[in-house]
């Protein structure tokens, strides 16, 4: 994880998805990064996320002890914490 040495992680985290899938189910919303791997973008507070993705982002909250599971069902190679996502590659707002 992207996080400073030393820092808790709670128990909890929100992560950013998709948006809704044709079967109902949230997809996450992995990234790549400029290095070509796969990442996993996780908020420790509901207006992190918002102030870093914009307040279109869909998301979901998941607990941390659940990371492994993830990783086993779709692997990454990163999670990055709080990082701010620039606006062009925000997600935009879905059309009522």
């Amino acid at each position: 994880m992207s996080a400073p040495a030393g820092a808790p992680v709670p128990p909890i985290l929100y992560v950013p998805c998709e948006g809704p899938a044709a079967d109902d189910e949230q997809r996450l919303d992995f990234r790549r990064t400029k290095d070509g791997r796969l990442a996993l973008m996780a908020y420790t507070a509901l207006d992190r996320l918002v102030a870093c993705c914009g307040d279109a982002q869909p998301w979901v909250l998941i607990l941390t002890e659940k990371l492994d599971e993830i990783n086993a069902q779709q692997p990454y190679d990163v999670i990055f914490l709080d990082v701010e996502i620039p606006e062009e590659h925000r997600r935009a707002a879905i059309p009522a």
